[in-house]
Protein backbone atom coordinates (compact mmCIF):
# COMPACT_ATOMS: atom_id res chain seq x y z
CA UNK A 1 0.00 0.00 0.00
CA UNK A 2 2.90 2.37 0.80
CA UNK A 3 4.07 1.87 -2.87
CA UNK A 4 0.80 2.09 -4.19
CA UNK A 5 -0.47 5.32 -2.28
CA UNK A 6 2.90 7.10 -1.54
CA UNK A 7 4.78 6.92 -5.24
CA UNK A 8 1.57 6.35 -7.27
CA UNK A 9 2.66 3.11 -9.08
CA UNK A 10 -0.11 1.83 -11.45
CA UNK A 11 0.37 -1.49 -9.82
CA UNK A 12 2.82 -4.58 -8.34
CA UNK A 13 3.83 -7.17 -10.51
CA UNK A 14 5.06 -9.85 -7.62
CA UNK A 15 8.30 -12.01 -8.98
CA UNK A 16 9.26 -15.68 -8.54
CA UNK A 17 5.61 -16.69 -7.35
CA UNK A 18 6.25 -20.63 -7.46
CA UNK A 19 8.82 -20.05 -4.95
CA UNK A 20 6.19 -18.98 -2.53
CA UNK A 21 3.22 -21.35 -3.43
CA UNK A 22 5.13 -24.46 -2.83
CA UNK A 23 7.14 -26.24 -0.05
CA UNK A 24 9.04 -27.99 -2.30
CA UNK A 25 10.16 -25.56 -4.69
CA UNK A 26 14.50 -26.03 -5.85
CA UNK A 27 14.13 -27.97 -2.69
CA UNK A 28 14.94 -32.24 -2.81
CA UNK A 29 13.58 -35.03 -0.61
CA UNK A 30 14.45 -34.23 2.82
CA UNK A 31 14.76 -30.79 2.37
CA UNK A 32 10.87 -29.45 3.02
CA UNK A 33 8.37 -30.91 5.42
CA UNK A 34 5.16 -31.10 3.79
CA UNK A 35 1.55 -29.30 5.27
CA UNK A 36 -0.70 -29.71 7.67
CA UNK A 37 -2.53 -31.71 5.09
CA UNK A 38 0.11 -33.21 3.77
CA UNK A 39 0.75 -31.50 0.50
CA UNK A 40 3.59 -29.39 -0.76
CA UNK A 41 1.88 -26.16 -1.08
CA UNK A 42 2.66 -23.80 1.46
CA UNK A 43 -0.44 -22.52 2.54
CA UNK A 44 0.53 -19.77 4.67
CA UNK A 45 2.04 -17.81 1.60
CA UNK A 46 -1.39 -18.64 -0.46
CA UNK A 47 -3.06 -16.55 2.61
CA UNK A 48 -0.81 -14.09 2.38
CA UNK A 49 -0.78 -13.80 -1.41
CA UNK A 50 -4.55 -13.50 -1.34
CA UNK A 51 -4.92 -10.95 1.46
CA UNK A 52 -2.30 -9.08 -0.48
CA UNK A 53 -4.62 -8.48 -3.57
CA UNK A 54 -7.66 -7.98 -1.45
CA UNK A 55 -5.99 -5.72 0.94
CA UNK A 56 -4.82 -3.39 -2.71
CA UNK A 57 -8.08 -3.80 -4.95
CA UNK A 58 -9.67 -2.80 -1.92
CA UNK A 59 -7.87 0.06 -0.60
CA UNK A 60 -7.10 1.48 -4.40
CA UNK A 61 -9.61 0.27 -6.71
CA UNK A 62 -8.01 0.20 -9.79
CA UNK A 63 -4.93 -0.96 -9.35
CA UNK A 64 -3.01 -3.84 -11.59
CA UNK A 65 -1.38 -6.93 -9.38
CA UNK A 66 0.14 -9.48 -11.52
CA UNK A 67 1.92 -12.92 -10.99
CA UNK A 68 5.36 -13.84 -12.55
CA UNK A 69 4.13 -17.49 -11.62
CA UNK A 70 6.08 -20.19 -14.01
CA UNK A 71 4.39 -23.19 -12.77
CA UNK A 72 0.60 -24.55 -13.82
CA UNK A 73 -0.89 -23.62 -10.69
CA UNK A 74 -4.54 -23.36 -10.47
CA UNK A 75 -6.54 -19.54 -10.75
CA UNK A 76 -3.91 -17.61 -10.25
CA UNK A 77 -5.73 -14.33 -11.84
CA UNK A 78 -8.71 -15.69 -10.27
CA UNK A 79 -10.69 -13.90 -7.70
CA UNK A 80 -9.39 -13.86 -3.86
CA UNK A 81 -12.97 -14.62 -2.72
CA UNK A 82 -13.62 -17.17 -5.37
CA UNK A 83 -10.33 -19.16 -4.09
CA UNK A 84 -8.09 -17.97 -6.56
CA UNK A 85 -5.16 -15.65 -5.65
CA UNK A 86 -6.61 -12.78 -6.91
CA UNK A 87 -3.96 -11.35 -9.26
CA UNK A 88 -5.42 -9.26 -12.41
CA UNK A 89 -2.88 -11.31 -14.59
CA UNK A 90 -0.25 -14.09 -14.60
CA UNK A 91 2.78 -13.30 -16.76
CA UNK A 92 2.82 -15.81 -19.73
CA UNK A 93 6.33 -17.30 -18.95
CA UNK A 94 5.57 -20.36 -22.15
CA UNK A 95 4.69 -17.78 -24.85
CA UNK A 96 8.25 -15.54 -23.78
CA UNK A 97 10.32 -18.58 -24.35
CA UNK A 98 8.74 -19.78 -26.35
CA UNK A 99 8.34 -17.16 -28.60
CA UNK A 100 11.92 -15.57 -28.41
CA UNK A 101 13.45 -19.45 -28.96
CA UNK A 102 11.54 -20.05 -32.14
CA UNK A 103 12.70 -16.11 -33.55
CA UNK A 104 15.95 -16.74 -32.55
CA UNK A 105 16.39 -19.78 -34.93
CA UNK A 106 17.51 -20.02 -38.47
CA UNK A 107 14.94 -19.29 -40.47
CA UNK A 108 15.33 -22.13 -42.66
CA UNK A 109 14.28 -24.46 -39.68
CA UNK A 110 11.40 -22.89 -38.09
CA UNK A 111 8.94 -24.91 -40.18
CA UNK A 112 9.48 -27.67 -37.84
CA UNK A 113 9.27 -26.25 -34.60
CA UNK A 114 5.70 -23.77 -35.18
CA UNK A 115 5.01 -26.11 -32.06
CA UNK A 116 6.53 -23.46 -29.79
CA UNK A 117 4.31 -20.24 -31.12
CA UNK A 118 1.33 -23.19 -31.21
CA UNK A 119 0.89 -24.50 -27.80
CA UNK A 120 -0.34 -21.49 -25.98
CA UNK A 121 -3.25 -22.61 -27.28
CA UNK A 122 -3.64 -25.30 -25.12
CA UNK A 123 -4.16 -23.01 -22.13
CA UNK A 124 -5.30 -19.72 -23.28
CA UNK A 125 -8.79 -20.31 -21.24
CA UNK A 126 -7.04 -20.65 -17.65
CA UNK A 127 -5.84 -17.69 -17.02
CA UNK A 128 -5.87 -13.51 -17.84
CA UNK A 129 -2.85 -13.12 -19.49
CA UNK A 130 -0.19 -10.65 -19.68
CA UNK A 131 2.41 -11.22 -23.07
CA UNK A 132 6.51 -9.84 -21.45
CA UNK A 133 8.85 -8.63 -22.67
CA UNK A 134 10.41 -7.33 -20.14
CA UNK A 135 13.74 -6.58 -18.48
CA UNK A 136 13.92 -9.98 -17.69
CA UNK A 137 14.68 -10.91 -21.20
CA UNK A 138 17.51 -8.36 -22.18
CA UNK A 139 20.04 -8.81 -19.17
CA UNK A 140 22.43 -10.76 -17.53
CA UNK A 141 23.97 -11.88 -21.17
CA UNK A 142 20.81 -12.67 -23.01
CA UNK A 143 21.41 -10.24 -25.09
CA UNK A 144 19.22 -7.51 -26.49
CA UNK A 145 15.78 -8.35 -28.53
CA UNK A 146 17.44 -7.36 -31.57
CA UNK A 147 20.44 -8.96 -30.74
CA UNK A 148 18.66 -12.05 -30.21
CA UNK A 149 17.37 -12.64 -34.19
CA UNK A 150 19.32 -14.29 -36.39
CA UNK A 151 20.21 -12.71 -40.27
CA UNK A 152 21.83 -9.67 -41.61
CA UNK A 153 20.91 -6.50 -39.87
CA UNK A 154 18.32 -5.95 -42.10
CA UNK A 155 16.68 -9.37 -41.55
CA UNK A 156 17.20 -9.16 -37.78
CA UNK A 157 14.71 -5.99 -37.71
CA UNK A 158 12.10 -7.78 -39.57
CA UNK A 159 12.58 -10.44 -37.30
CA UNK A 160 11.68 -8.15 -34.42
CA UNK A 161 8.92 -6.70 -35.85
CA UNK A 162 7.39 -9.56 -36.30
CA UNK A 163 8.09 -10.76 -33.36
CA UNK A 164 6.30 -7.64 -31.80
CA UNK A 165 3.24 -8.58 -34.24
CA UNK A 166 3.19 -12.12 -32.99
CA UNK A 167 2.81 -10.18 -29.66
CA UNK A 168 0.23 -7.64 -30.40
CA UNK A 169 -2.26 -10.62 -32.31
CA UNK A 170 -1.67 -13.08 -29.51
CA UNK A 171 -4.50 -13.12 -26.65
CA UNK A 172 -3.05 -11.40 -23.44
CA UNK A 173 -1.91 -7.90 -22.73
CA UNK A 174 1.15 -6.76 -23.80
CA UNK A 175 4.43 -5.19 -21.71
CA UNK A 176 7.27 -3.90 -23.65
CA UNK A 177 10.13 -2.93 -21.43
CA UNK A 178 11.31 0.53 -21.90
CA UNK A 179 13.32 1.46 -24.61
CA UNK A 180 11.70 -1.25 -27.23
CA UNK A 181 11.05 1.27 -29.61
CA UNK A 182 14.68 2.22 -29.89
CA UNK A 183 15.54 -1.55 -31.05
CA UNK A 184 18.80 -1.35 -28.88
CA UNK A 185 21.96 -3.25 -30.06
CA UNK A 186 23.53 -4.25 -26.49
CA UNK A 187 21.25 -5.13 -23.43
CA UNK A 188 19.66 -3.03 -20.76
CA UNK A 189 22.26 -1.66 -18.57
CA UNK A 190 21.04 -0.22 -15.01
CA UNK A 191 24.02 2.38 -14.89
CA UNK A 192 23.49 3.60 -18.28
CA UNK A 193 20.69 6.00 -19.73
CA UNK A 194 18.87 4.77 -22.66
CA UNK A 195 20.76 5.08 -26.45
CA UNK A 196 18.58 7.87 -27.24
CA UNK A 197 20.52 9.11 -29.90
CA UNK A 198 20.30 6.10 -31.88
CA UNK A 199 16.46 6.87 -32.65
CA UNK A 200 18.28 9.26 -35.42
CA UNK A 201 19.61 5.75 -37.25
CA UNK A 202 17.62 5.21 -40.29
CA UNK A 203 16.90 1.76 -39.64
CA UNK A 204 15.68 2.41 -35.80
CA UNK A 205 13.57 5.86 -36.59
CA UNK A 206 11.83 3.29 -39.32
CA UNK A 207 11.77 0.68 -36.47
CA UNK A 208 10.09 3.79 -34.29
CA UNK A 209 7.68 4.28 -36.73
CA UNK A 210 6.36 0.93 -37.10
CA UNK A 211 6.15 0.40 -33.42
CA UNK A 212 4.38 3.74 -33.07
CA UNK A 213 2.00 2.06 -35.83
CA UNK A 214 1.25 -1.16 -34.48
CA UNK A 215 0.56 0.23 -30.90
CA UNK A 216 -2.09 2.63 -32.59
CA UNK A 217 -3.87 0.02 -35.04
CA UNK A 218 -4.40 -1.94 -31.64
CA UNK A 219 -6.11 0.81 -29.82
CA UNK A 220 -8.23 1.15 -32.71
CA UNK A 221 -8.84 -2.63 -33.53
CA UNK A 222 -10.89 -4.20 -30.31
CA UNK A 223 -10.68 -7.39 -32.15
CA UNK A 224 -7.02 -7.66 -31.06
CA UNK A 225 -7.95 -6.97 -27.17
CA UNK A 226 -12.06 -6.87 -26.29
CA UNK A 227 -11.92 -10.56 -26.65
CA UNK A 228 -8.87 -11.45 -24.76
CA UNK A 229 -10.13 -14.00 -22.13
CA UNK A 230 -12.45 -15.88 -24.22
CA UNK A 231 -10.50 -18.41 -26.19
CA UNK A 232 -13.22 -18.71 -28.61
CA UNK A 233 -12.44 -15.55 -29.93
CA UNK A 234 -9.05 -16.91 -31.40
CA UNK A 235 -8.36 -19.94 -33.90
CA UNK A 236 -5.65 -21.02 -35.75
CA UNK A 237 -5.63 -20.53 -40.00
CA UNK A 238 -1.72 -22.15 -40.28
CA UNK A 239 1.21 -23.45 -38.67
CA UNK A 240 -0.54 -26.57 -36.87
CA UNK A 241 0.95 -28.62 -39.54
CA UNK A 242 4.39 -29.08 -39.87
CA UNK A 243 6.25 -27.39 -42.61
CA UNK A 244 4.15 -24.70 -43.29
CA UNK A 245 6.18 -21.61 -44.44
CA UNK A 246 3.53 -19.43 -42.71
CA UNK A 247 1.22 -19.14 -39.15
CA UNK A 248 -2.01 -17.63 -39.22
CA UNK A 249 -4.79 -17.14 -36.95
CA UNK A 250 -8.10 -15.11 -36.44
CA UNK A 251 -8.56 -12.88 -34.05
CA UNK A 252 -12.57 -11.06 -32.29
CA UNK A 253 -13.63 -9.07 -30.00
CA UNK A 254 -16.18 -11.62 -29.16
CA UNK A 255 -17.21 -15.18 -30.05
CA UNK A 256 -20.11 -13.69 -32.30
CA UNK A 257 -18.97 -14.86 -35.97
CA UNK A 258 -20.64 -10.83 -36.68
CA UNK A 259 -18.30 -9.37 -35.29
CA UNK A 260 -15.21 -8.25 -37.36
CA UNK A 261 -12.54 -10.77 -37.38
CA UNK A 262 -8.62 -9.38 -37.95
CA UNK A 263 -6.57 -12.17 -39.86
CA UNK A 264 -2.79 -12.08 -38.51
CA UNK A 265 -0.61 -14.42 -40.46
CA UNK A 266 3.42 -14.64 -40.41
CA UNK A 267 6.00 -16.15 -42.91
CA UNK A 268 8.60 -17.34 -40.68
CA UNK A 269 10.99 -17.82 -43.68
CA UNK A 270 13.50 -15.98 -45.48
CA UNK A 271 12.24 -16.00 -48.74
CA UNK A 272 8.86 -14.20 -50.25
CA UNK A 273 6.36 -16.26 -50.60
CA UNK A 274 4.01 -15.58 -53.81
CA UNK A 275 0.87 -16.30 -54.55
CA UNK A 276 0.26 -17.82 -51.19
CA UNK A 277 -3.20 -19.09 -50.49
CA UNK A 278 -4.95 -18.66 -46.88
CA UNK A 279 -8.49 -19.68 -45.98
CA UNK A 280 -10.39 -16.59 -43.97
CA UNK A 281 -13.76 -16.45 -42.26
CA UNK A 282 -15.64 -14.15 -44.86
CA UNK A 283 -16.23 -13.61 -48.32
CA UNK A 284 -15.49 -10.47 -50.10
CA UNK A 285 -12.56 -8.44 -50.31
CA UNK A 286 -9.72 -8.08 -47.69
CA UNK A 287 -7.23 -5.21 -47.39
CA UNK A 288 -3.43 -4.78 -45.26
CA UNK A 289 -4.32 -2.77 -42.02
CA UNK A 290 -0.34 -3.07 -41.47
CA UNK A 291 2.38 -4.88 -43.34
CA UNK A 292 5.66 -5.39 -41.67
CA UNK A 293 7.48 -4.74 -44.69
CA UNK A 294 6.44 -1.00 -45.59
CA UNK A 295 9.80 0.54 -46.76
CA UNK A 296 8.08 3.47 -44.03
CA UNK A 297 9.59 0.57 -41.91
CA UNK A 298 12.79 -0.15 -43.46
CA UNK A 299 11.04 -3.07 -45.29
CA UNK A 300 11.41 -4.20 -48.79
CA UNK A 301 8.49 -3.23 -50.01
CA UNK A 302 6.42 -6.56 -50.50
CA UNK A 303 2.80 -5.49 -49.54
CA UNK A 304 -0.38 -6.11 -51.07
CA UNK A 305 -1.71 -2.47 -52.33
CA UNK A 306 -5.07 -3.30 -53.33
CA UNK A 307 -7.67 -5.18 -51.47
CA UNK A 308 -7.66 -9.13 -52.13
CA UNK A 309 -11.41 -11.04 -53.38
CA UNK A 310 -11.79 -14.30 -51.90
CA UNK A 311 -12.43 -16.86 -54.44
CA UNK A 312 -14.44 -20.14 -53.24
CA UNK A 313 -11.34 -22.14 -52.93
CA UNK A 314 -11.94 -24.18 -49.80
CA UNK A 315 -8.34 -24.39 -47.70
CA UNK A 316 -7.66 -25.02 -44.51
CA UNK A 317 -11.68 -25.94 -43.36
CA UNK A 318 -12.28 -22.94 -44.65
CA UNK A 319 -14.98 -22.63 -48.14
CA UNK A 320 -13.77 -18.96 -49.49
CA UNK A 321 -9.95 -18.38 -49.40
CA UNK A 322 -7.34 -15.23 -50.39
CA UNK A 323 -4.01 -15.39 -52.62
CA UNK A 324 -1.17 -13.19 -51.22
CA UNK A 325 1.91 -12.08 -51.70
CA UNK A 326 4.02 -12.63 -47.94
CA UNK A 327 6.96 -11.04 -47.85
CA UNK A 328 10.29 -13.01 -46.58
CA UNK A 329 10.21 -12.73 -42.46
CA UNK A 330 7.13 -10.60 -43.22
CA UNK A 331 3.88 -10.00 -40.90
CA UNK A 332 0.83 -9.18 -41.97
CA UNK A 333 -2.67 -7.83 -39.99
CA UNK A 334 -5.87 -8.13 -42.50
CA UNK A 335 -9.36 -6.79 -42.01
CA UNK A 336 -12.47 -7.40 -44.21
CA UNK A 337 -13.52 -4.45 -46.29
CA UNK A 338 -16.56 -5.85 -47.56
CA UNK A 339 -17.50 -9.07 -45.70
CA UNK A 340 -19.76 -12.19 -45.86
CA UNK A 341 -19.78 -14.99 -44.07
CA UNK A 342 -19.43 -17.96 -45.62
CA UNK A 343 -18.01 -20.59 -43.44
CA UNK A 344 -17.32 -24.58 -44.89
Amino acid sequence: LYWLEEFHVDGLRVDAVASMLYLDYSRKVGEWKPNRLGGNQNLEAIELIRALNLATHHEMPGILTAAEESTAFPAVSSSAADGGLGFDFKWDMGWMHDTLEYFARDPSYRRYHHRRLTFRGMYLGGERWILPLSHDEVVHEKQSLLGKMPGSEKQRFANLRSVLVNQAGQPGKKLLFMGTELAPRGEWDHDLQLPWRSAADPLRAAFGRFVADLAALYRSMPALWAGDPDPFTFRWLAGTEPGSPAVAWIRQASADEADEPIVVIQNVTAFAQRGYRLGVPRAGRWAEALNTDDPAYGGSGVINARPLQTKPIPTSGWADSIELDLAPLGSILLRPVSPQRRRA
